[in-house]
């Protein structure tokens, strides 16, 4: 695995209230992440470093209010099956805030992504289906070529949906990819054999903190 270095960007996923113990959506364990992952980006281990916004309207088309059905259920959406979630990260609520804890000064941007109320988004660098099937980008992979980035390593939340959307997209778009696995945690644990293989079957490398600076 090469060293983080001038080419390699950290990529902070979702670290936000309503995704950490207590919050709307919370995660078991999120809040477990926050102190090394300020470490890392203290460190100079990287010199760019990227994080996302879940930012939704109230109306969100992924909420099981806006369809009357229960949080956690499943519907189909322009051909392809949506998770329904508790309302979550709303726009300009304290649950979408960035997180306290991490030293936010040492990003550079903020990719804000599901603000759009049709259309769900769990990577940072594509949204989910729209209506007309497409998955338009976000802008990320030309912000990060455009700084000559040609590794990705990522961290947040949740790593069985937003992390691991990012870690596939990142390497569809020709980036090395690495998820920090100790620096994720995800909505459902019992997936966790199943979004390793699946993100190591397209050629994601799955690391730890430690090999960081190993």
């Amino acid at each position: 695995m090469p060293e983080p270095n001038a080419r390699s960007v950290l990529l902070i996923v979702d670290i936000q209230p309503d995704f950490l113990p207590g919050g709307a959506l919370g995660v078991r364990g999120a809040d477990q992440i926050i102190a090394p992952l300020a470490d890392v980006m203290r460190s100079e281990l990287f010199t760019l470093r990227v994080a996302s916004q879940d930012w939704h309207p109230s109306d969100h088309i992924s909420f099981a209010s806006h369809h009357g059905k229960e949080p956690m259920s499943q519907i189909e959406l322009y051909g392809h099956v949506q998770e329904l979630w508790p309302d979550h990260c709303v726009q300009n609520r304290p649950g979408a805030e960035l997180a306290k804890g991490l030293p936010w000064e040492r990003v550079s941007a903020i990719i804000r992504k599901g603000d759009d109320p049709l259309v769900d988004s769990y990577s940072v660098f594509r949204n989910n289906w729209d209506p007309q099937g497409h998955r338009p980008a976000t802008g990320l992979a030309g912000y990060l070529r455009d700084r000559g980035i040609e590794d990705v390593y990522i961290a947040g939340l949740t790593r069985d949906f937003c992390v691991r959307w990012s870690a596939r997209d990142a390497m569809a778009a020709g980036f090395n990819t690495y998820v920090i696995w100790d620096l994720t945690r995800p909505v459902d644990p019992c997936d966790d054999t199943a979004v390793q293989q699946d993100l190591e079957n397209c050629g994601v490398k799955i690391i730890g903190q430690a090999d960081l600076t190993a």
